[in-house]
């Protein structure tokens, strides 16, 4: 990895909001047609597609809107309560969200597997989240998670 590529947030270098808008764009036009995931989905509306974009931009260190603007981390994690998500769905929504990162993306192996790996992360705590009834205290989460060349910051 280059140092000019180290001085690059994950923001940057995946192209900005408009980006990770199109990623999630694609992403969730793939989920709402997979019989496996579109019943986790049941209750989608199209400002989840730009929530996600928010999201994501604020983790890969861009504007930090969500937690100004949509209820930070704690926000995130509510929304997962109840969901009941096996590992079966976890590992399709991986399954869409790579091939969505592989379309979406700037074609650097190194900045599409760090994104990867993200996602790999947090779904894993969506999972756990969401086996816990809708309404329960998570406590406080802390801010919200970055993500950078080296993983978790």
């Amino acid at each position: 990895m280059t140092a000019e590529r180290r001085t690059n947030t994950l923001y940057e270098a995946v192209g900005g909001a408009d980006a990770l808008r199109r990623l999630s764009d694609t992403f969730y036009e793939a989920v709402l047609a997979d019989p496996l995931l579109a019943p986790v989905f049941a209750d989608f509306t199209p400002a989840h597609v730009e929530h996600v974009a928010v999201w994501l931009s604020e983790v890969f260190s861009g504007p930090a809107e969500f937690t100004a603007e949509l209820g930070g981390h704690q926000a995130l994690l509510r929304a997962h309560l109840g969901l009941a998500i096996t590992e079966e769905q976890r590992l399709r929504w991986m399954e869409l969200m790579t091939a969505a990162v592989e379309k979406e993306l700037p074609d650097d192996a190194l900045l599409r597997r760090r994104v990867v790996e993200y996602f790999d992360w947090g779904t894993k705590i969506a999972k756990d989240v969401s086996g816990e009834a809708p309404g329960t205290d998570l406590g406080e989460p802390g801010p919200t998670p970055r993500w950078g060349w080296d993983g978790l910051a």
